[in-house]
């Protein structure tokens, strides 16, 4: 039993209902306050500085100044899970209102605990490498409807191997950063010649991504029993994709400009601790997956997802309800395979899912599923129609997993798209 998971604890903070932040969730972020980062906890509407409750000495455990007073979380998680866990457990017993030591010391209160609306909250990884995915059975299916022959949709290799690729880290941004239309070639299929313009068919797609917290050296693997160990949390991800764009340049290495302008996610990290009561069974593995990326247990978790549209002549309308639970291969398998060549992990790596969509059509996560490649348009609240994203669209996604005590959430992620 992990202390900071237990249901029944509450918290003196004051936390709104339906809070994606509650005592029993406390993830990672950094925030800026004074024109310093620090690494800090979110607690409801608020968040808890590290870096100065950390020279209290209520932590308990002697941490470096230089582990909070940082821009990034990477030298905290590279503790190990054994001291991040201790952390959580620590700072949730310190919120607890049968505990004492912080409420009752203002001024310590006051200068560790700040209301989120007072600080700039930042990127919280620096980001050394980014794997994509494609673990999604779903939404491999569908696209290989879409582009090739719909009795053949999963390509040969698609049930032996979590397929990914490497992807482009620098323009990973942080929610609510605007993004530009992506400018590049396209090819219609009745023109001769290719152009070079603004993309038409820019798409989100609904995606998690874990972070990794441990390294292994170069020319060694991790199975999929070590795989968790590596494996500090999770953030919500959209990984922008310019599917006209992508369809005429992705043969014959896969993805390039149609994906690398932008990729948005979620500024608080949410552990893998937190996330343990919602572990359920995946989808049954046919056929039988080699020996390297067979696991034991249950890896797949019960999140719910949700995207929405919001245009300056509408509110946000919902127009997909997905779960995180649907993915075909899982994050112990990813890491396993992804090392199994030798390729050396590092702290701070992000590895995100794939699009996830579920198996009725309102689960679809990108809008090339949702209109089936533009040919089924979704009506708006104003009567017009979507069949990809406009520009001054704003997306919404959001992501938390819920049982009958306890809520554990991820915010959102919002990103407006602004003309090229």
């Amino acid at each position: 039993m992990i202390r900071a998971n237990d249901p029944n604890l509450r918290s003196w903070i004051p936390i709104p209902e339906h809070s994606d932040f509650p005592i029993q969730n406390l993830p990672l972020g950094v925030i800026q306050v004074k024109g310093k980062h620090h690494v800090a906890m979110r607690i409801g509407d608020y968040v808890v500085d590290l870096a100065v409750l950390n020279k209290s000495g209520l932590l308990g455990v002697d941490f470096v100044d230089s582990v909070f007073q940082n821009e990034f979380i990477n030298d905290c998680i590279g503790l190990g899970k054994e001291m991040t866990r201790d952390l959580r457990n620590r700072v949730s017993r310190l919120l607890d209102d049968k505990h004492d030591e912080l409420r009752t010391n203002v001024d310590l209160r006051e200068s560790c605990i700040l209301p989120i609306s007072t600080v700039e909250v930042c990127m919280p990884i620096q980001i050394g490498n980014y794997t994509d995915f494609y673990s999604s059975k779903e939404h491999a299916t569908n696209v290989g409807t879409m582009f090739r022959d719909p009795a053949n949709a999963l390509l040969p290799n698609w049930k032996h191997i979590p397929i990914g690729y490497h992807g482009r880290a620098s323009s990973i941004v942080l929610s609510g950063t605007p993004i530009k239309r992506p400018n590049g070639q396209t090819k219609a299929p009745d023109q001769d010649a290719p152009v070079f313009g603004a993309s038409k068919q820019l798409d989100f797609e609904l995606e998690m991504a874990f972070v990794t917290c441990k390294s292994n050296p170069l020319g060694s693997t991790i199975s999929t029993k070590e795989a968790e160990e590596y494996i500090h949390g999770m953030v919500l991800f959209n990984d922008w994709s310019a599917r006209d764009m992508q369809s005429w340049e992705y043969v014959p290495l896969g993805p390039f400009l149609a994906k690398s302008f932008a990729s948005s996610m979620s500024a608080w990290v949410v552990s893998m601790d937190a996330l343990k009561p919602f572990r359920v069974p995946g989808p049954q593995q046919d056929p039988k997956p080699l020996p390297y990326l067979q696991f034991e247990g249950d890896h797949n978790y019960n999140i719910e997802l949700e995207v929405l549209i919001e245009s300056p002549r509408f509110n946000p309308a919902r127009i997909c309800h997905s779960n995180y639970k649907y993915m075909y291969w899982n994050m112990v398998q990813q890491l396993a395979h992804h090392a199994s060549n030798g390729c050396n992990i590092q702290v701070g790596d992000l590895y995100a899912s794939g699009t996830i969509s579920g198996p009725i059509k309102d689960s679809f996560g990108s809008m090339l599923e949702l209109t089936w490649r533009g040919t089924e348009p979704l009506k708006m609240p104003d009567s017009t129609e979507r069949k990809f994203i406009n520009d001054n669209d704003t997306v919404i996604m959001r992501a938390f997993s819920k049982n009958e005590q306890v809520r554990i959430g991820f915010g959102e992620v919002v990103t407006k798209v602004l003309p090229a």
